[in-house]
């Protein structure tokens, strides 16, 4: 984070020239009130007065140097900011005034407005002040830091503004302590300055005496995480102070920092998880209430705090954010799809929406935003083509504003889905080319990553396979984690196969049998044990014995077949143990919905290339796909369906092909 060096507030120490300039300067030109004594006349200078009945009494000199008085304020009592409809007793007029204050405020787009107008103003308590240097943060501060820094910090007003609440910060309410805290954090004012050290001593003073509300305590706990972060000891402090407090009477907002200060506190221990079941209750209430923004901080302090447990809220929060979806940033959205993940929650109503948005604003939507939404996809098994389409196109039109990881993650879904864009060549050839281009900056297992799900839709990197093949980009991937565990020897392996059965025209390095799995891994895409319990039945049925097929079979070609049944050369089954003799091969592929695509009868990439490559194997494949059998109530109907599928159908394709 980039501070303001100490340096600009050096003039606030007493032990500097420049102090005592000020302070003699203050001492000529501001007469101070004792009891009832009117101030002295201040001819040029033109001291004008403020003063709240029962509150404050402040001085500001036209000369831009600010001196406050307080009578008799007690730091619970609270200057009421505007639309505040709490307890006031000031005066109408006075009260208006401070509305209209912050109405002039929030007009304002500039610092020098804001100072200019500040210089102009007849009456200011310390919650008005303090709302000023809000403001200014608010107009002066973007993405890259402060607009205007020496517009701000070089002016007379904000300086003598700084002064005030530096040395009168005991006598400050408490709602203008920590508005000016959390301004001048936000104006990013070196937190070792005496300014910063005088605020933060009074807040913790403060703490310590427990004369904070729940409010106050919020305002302390957003500056701090900002401050410090999560090294932040005090913030124990306040959690603790808000175990006290009662909930039901809590703002969204007071929620929203609650859970951002547990986010950071709660250890191993879950010392604070009393607390957090509380917390979710009383936030499950207020679900219709929050803003986009605060949807996206509690799903994503959920998240981190694993409230696996918190089932209704979670389904509410997600259900919730359907409408917001236009409304989130980047970095919002981001966060919902990764509390969509964790919490393994599918909503069809959020599919639609995003389908709705993404292709409306994908122009737009940060890189970061866009692989986000494809990840999301491709681990819920959504195709969603209005969403891949557009995702291709704005590749295609400027890939260059991916990093080499997000682009591996917005193409693998690609293959991950088994789908192919209307615009696939044009799709490749751009990563072919960035490929060209950037393949140093690639990470090896993210490369790995991407090549391997290119040759699962018939896309083949064969001018990349020597790199991957080679010893050094093989050392490469032993040395970073998760080194050459088995999901990598899988990718290599099937690389290995597809080059071999798709490319015969590949002559480059070939993948030493070293690093070669036996068999590949199938854990996505294991049988359904229930639908093959009920083909092996229905086979059973219609073979009459059961040595007649065997399932989950190991091939010397890496793949495990579901069921394998021999034939001879005249059609007739043959036993499984049988070796010799076999004429044909059966591989009956029992395909539950876990792969296929949600709600899709589109075959997912993994088991796409399986039936690809086992059919070039020899094999003559028979898919028993789900969706076909799910309504078959009985072993003789299964046994019938079989019969059609394997001896009819199937035969009757195979004749025809000449097999």
């Amino acid at each position: 984070m980039a501070l303001i060096s100490q340096k600009s507030f050096q003039f606030y120490s007493s032990s500097t020239p420049a102090c005592r300039s000020i302070l003699m300067t203050l001492g000529k030109r501001l007469s101070f009130i004792s009891g009832q004594r009117k101030p002295q006349s201040c001819s040029s200078v033109a001291m004008r007065m403020l003063c709240f009945k029962g509150k404050s009494q402040y001085t500001f000199c036209r000369k831009n140097h600010v001196q406050l008085r307080i009578q008799s304020l007690s730091v619970n009592e609270t200057v009421h900011l505007c639309g505040d409809t709490g307890s006031n007793t000031k005066p109408n007029n006075v009260w208006m005034d401070e509305q209209l204050f912050f109405q002039k405020l929030n007009s304002l787009c500039t610092s020098k407005e804001i100072l200019d107008f500040l210089s102009s103003v007849e009456i200011m308590s310390d919650t008005m002040a303090s709302g000023a240097l809000q403001r200014i943060s608010e107009v002066e501060m973007d993405d890259s830091g402060l607009k205007n820094p020496e517009g701000v910090f070089e002016n007379e007003v904000f300086r003598a503004l700084c002064f005030q609440f530096e040395f009168e910060s005991s006598k400050l309410s408490n709602t203008g302590l920590l508005n000016a805290l959390q301004a001048l954090i936000k104006l990013r004012v070196d937190p070792r300055s005496m300014l910063m050290a005088s605020l933060l001593s009074e807040a913790e003073e403060r703490l310590g005496k427990g004369q904070l509300t729940v409010k106050n305590l919020c305002a302390l706990g957003e500056s701090l995480l900002e401050l410090e972060g999560p090294s932040c000891a005090t913030l124990d402090q306040i959690v603790n102070h808000m175990r006290e407090k009662d909930m039901e009477m809590w703002t969204p907002r007071e929620i929203v920092v609650v859970y951002k200060m547990l986010q950071v506190t709660v250890g191993e221990g879950k010392q604070y998880q009393d607390l957090l079941n509380r917390l979710n209750s009383v936030t499950l209430t207020v679900v219709s209430q929050l803003s986009p923004k605060f949807t996206s901080i509690i799903l994503n302090s959920l998240v981190v705090l694993h409230q696996t447990q918190a089932v209704p809220l979670v389904t509410a929060l997600c259900k919730h954010s359907v409408k917001h979806i236009p409304y989130f940033t980047g970095d919002e959205l981001v966060n919902v799809l990764e509390a969509f993940l964790y919490f393994e929650h599918r909503e069809q109503t959020f599919t639609v929406a995003l389908e709705t948005y993404v292709p409306k604003s994908i122009i737009t939507m940060q890189p970061q935003t866009v692989s986000k939404v494809m990840q999301y996809c491709s681990q819920k098994r959504i195709l969603s083509k209005p969403i891949f389409d557009a995702v291709a196109e704005d590749f295609i039109s400027d890939a260059d504003r991916f990093t080499t990881e997000q682009i591996a993650e917005c193409i693998m879904p690609f293959a991950t889905l088994n789908y192919l864009p209307p615009s696939a060549s044009s799709l490749f050839r751009k990563l072919e080319t960035v490929l060209h281009a950037r393949l140093h900056h690639f990470q090896p297992h993210t490369l790995l990553n991407l090549l391997h799900s290119c040759v699962l839709i018939q896309r083949y990197p064969v001018n990349f396979l020597p790199k991957i093949f080679s010893p050094y980009f093989l050392q490469q991937l032993q040395a970073q984690p998760p080194g050459l565990d088995a999901t990598v020897t899988t990718q290599l392996t099937h690389l290995f196969l597809t080059v071999t059965l798709e490319c015969p025209f590949y002559e480059g390095p070939k993948l030493l049998p070293k690093y070669q799995v036996k068999a590949f891994l199938t854990s996505d895409s294991s049988p359904d044990v229930h639908l093959l319990k009920r083909v092996k039945a229905g086979l059973l049925y219609l073979l009459k014995k059961r040595m007649y097929f065997s399932s989950e079979v190991s091939t010397p070609y890496f793949y495990t077949l579901d069921i394998e049944i021999k034939l001879d050369e005249e059609g007739f089954v043959l036993p499984a143990s049988q070796c010799e003799e076999v004429h044909r091969r059966i591989a009956l592929c029992v395909d539950g919905q876990n792969r296929f695509c949600i709600n899709s009868h589109n075959l997912l990439g993994e088991e796409a290339i399986k039936q690809r490559h086992l059919q070039l194997l020899g094999y003559e494949v028979v898919q028993i796909p789900f969706f076909e059998i799910e309504s078959i109530q009985n072993c003789r109907k299964m046994a019938e369906y079989l019969h059609e599928k394997i001896f009819l159908i199937h035969m009757d394709s195979a004749a025809d092909t000449g097999k």
